[in-house]
């Protein structure tokens, strides 16, 4: 048994624990074990008999380190087949639904012995679903749509999850000596918010043609690789565990920028690259740019080469979508594009309070590490009882402690200015990390999208936590607290949580009415989408953003690629409608702090700048400022 099939048994049986209702941590040891397991270059098989091997891989255990030996020995594993009794490997694939969680989907199975999308389509079309708890027409109209949209959108991947696998891909070809640089073409490159393929460029002494076969070879035996669909003389085309295809092009130095530019299209951008290459007498391919009567290479190494020859600047690859880039670049009038360096604050985020997972100040201390000067925590309000939201009481009281973090962190950066001046390392254990994460402040990685290369210049020497609350916008239009508690936050997102299904006039009529109550200082994730699992709700936005932007209230760009909201169309309309624009992660964690990067993407294929968005202000008090007035 191969390390492909081993890593998606344990990855199966993690999903029958989910249908199970199993602990949470129980699942994700599964999870991290298959992700473990398909990473690795030896077989696993072959270590077997050595189970301190195993044990020395890490997110193996004595446990599951016993369950690979099962795997290799029999095939299967004892939990496997215990869950196999009661649930069928079918059943997987119907988490990937809306609406179908782990307990409904042992209800159906348990109540109807329905355990595939066609059936449970039957099922549903007749009428079978309404006899169970909790189900009625509703849910089976959102069904059978959810249905509908997964057929159409289960070949595509959301941007985060194609990053991931580039980048896990790309440490795996690295291994190979004399391999230099790995970059994403493709709409992974122009920051699309899912794919549908991925294309790896790769070049290095290792790629040039007289020893490319060697590379070749490495790249077609990666442990991540599925099955092999093909195998030629620099390229190599594969599919991974979760059907995605990865073409591996191995290209010479001296054609990389040629390629680079081809392969990342649009196919548009590209038709109309080349159209203007043949009226000044050139010829424009994968392997470089050629003058007609001669044949003579005019550019090939690089793409700006490329763009430079052809009379224009340099068009970064978010804006290749052949709308209006080659006209601006011809006349010189590019946007300077938004970079992760500007991004000063973060102003939706939330805590243990509610359904985030860790507490105020390490939400601080992690936007501390990544260069920050101000986030602003925004739980959620009561009305969504699934994330434990505030009531006005509890609202009330978490400002309280927010503010009382922010006084301790005042405190510490007194000290902690101090301490970088003098270059003495703090004694308190409680500042160790600060200090630290002011001398080296983290960046996220940067090798998928120019856009994303660079933290911060510099670490912040003043740093403000804002109370604040994502108070839903219920269903008339009203907002979740009363007025009076609203008023002692400084940052109040209003959002849409719920009743997705209300006509288009009545949803546009609910949100403008929230962009009317005085304390709405900015509107999360404008059109409730969910990228891949949820259309927008029907809304009327350029009436919505018309109206904001009239009011002074600020609209989000949702940088998680979860959500992604406002969309890059969506973004362009509000800066045409003159909007103030804030781009904030939605954090519910530490480490999702680093989704902003997706965000800057989004924002750059909106040819928006720094100077378009609101949190690239450098201070707390500046960004205050620029918000709507507070009543």
């Amino acid at each position: 048994m191969d390390n492909i099939t081993i890593a998606r048994l344990l990855d199966e049986t993690a999903a029958l624990l989910e249908i199970d209702a199993a602990d949470p941590f129980r699942i994700r040891s599964y999870r991290r074990a298959a992700e473990a397991v398909e990473q690795q270059t030896t077989q696993l098989s072959t270590l077997v008999t050595e189970p301190k091997q195993l044990l020395a891989i890490p997110g193996i255990g004595k446990g599951m380190a016993a369950n690979i030996v099962d795997l290799v020995s029999t095939g299967t594993m004892p939990l496997r087949e215990e869950l196999l009794t009661k649930y069928k490997p079918t059943m997987l694939e119907l988490l990937r639904l809306p609406g179908m969680g782990p307990k409904t989907v042992a209800l159906i199975w348990s109540s109807l012995q329905v355990a595939d999308i066609d059936a449970l389509e039957e099922a549903a079309k007749a009428g079978h679903l309404n006899k169970l708890p909790r189900m009625g027409e509703k849910f089976t109209t959102k069904l059978l749509k959810g249905i509908e949209d997964y057929r159409k959108n289960s070949s595509r991947f959301r941007i985060d999850q194609a990053h991931d696998l580039a980048e896990r891909i790309s440490a795996l070809i690295r291994a190979f000596p004399g391999i230099e640089t790995i970059t994403p073409a493709g709409s992974l490159r122009r920051g699309r918010e899912t794919v549908g393929d991925l294309d790896l460029l790769v070049t290095g002494p290792a790629c040039e043609p007289d020893v490319v076969a060697a590379a070749v070879e490495h790249v077609a035996t990666l442990p991540l690789i599925d099955k092999l669909l093909a195998r030629g003389q620099n390229k190599v085309s594969f599919t991974l565990r979760n059907n995605l295809q990865v073409d591996v092009r191995l290209l010479p130095r001296a054609s990389y920028g040629a390629a680079l530019q081809y392969f990342t299209g649009s196919k548009m951008h590209n038709v109309a690259l080349r159209q203007r290459a043949i009226k000044r007498g050139l010829t424009l391919s994968e392997y470089a740019l050629l003058r007609l009567e001669d044949n003579k290479i005019i550019a090939a190494a690089s793409e700006e080469e490329i763009y430079n020859a052809l009379d224009l600047d340099y068009i970064p690859p978010e804006l290749r979508e052949n709308c209006g880039e080659l006209e601006a670049a011809a006349a010189h009038t590019l946007p300077n594009l938004i970079t992760l360096a500007d991004i000063r604050g973060d102003l939706h985020m939330h805590t243990d309070a509610t359904d985030g997972r860790d507490t105020i100040r390490q939400m601080a201390e992690a936007a501390i590490a990544r260069g920050l000067s101000y986030i602003a925590i925004t739980d959620h309000s009561k009305n969504l009882a699934m994330t434990n939201g505030l009531d006005d009481a509890r609202a009330l009281a978490h400002i309280k402690r927010i503010r009382e973090v922010d006084a301790e962190i005042q405190q510490d950066f007194a000290k902690l200015r101090e301490a970088l001046a003098t270059d003495t390392p703090p004694t308190d254990a409680r500042l160790t990390s600060l200090y630290q994460a002011l001398k080296t402040p983290s960046v996220p990685d940067s090798d998928c999208h120019p856009s994303r290369s660079g933290g911060p210049a510099s670490p912040p020497l003043t740093f403000r936590i804002l109370p604040g609350i994502e108070v839903d916008i219920l269903a008339e239009g009203q907002l979740d607290l009363d007025d009076s508690t609203l008023a002692q936050m400084d940052i109040v997102v209003a959002s849409v949580h719920s009743r997705f299904d209300q006509p288009i006039e009545q949803m546009t009529d609910r949100i403008l009415r929230a962009l009317e109550n005085p304390h709405t200082r900015i509107l999360g994730h404008p059109t409730g989408r969910k990228v891949l699992k949820r259309d927008a709700y029907a809304v009327h936005i350029d009436q919505v953003l018309k109206r904001a932007a009239e009011l002074g209230v600020a609209v989000e760009h949702n940088a998680s690629p979860a959500r992604s909201d406002l969309n890059d169309l969506n973004l362009r309309l509000a800066k045409q409608h003159n909007c103030k624009i804030v781009v904030d992660t939605d954090a519910h964690a530490t480490e999702e702090l680093d989704q902003i990067k997706f965000g800057i993407t989004q924002l750059r294929r909106a040819w928006l700048t720094a100077a378009d968005i609101l949190n690239t202000q450098p201070t707390a008090d500046a960004l205050l400022s620029q918000l709507r007035p507070k009543p």
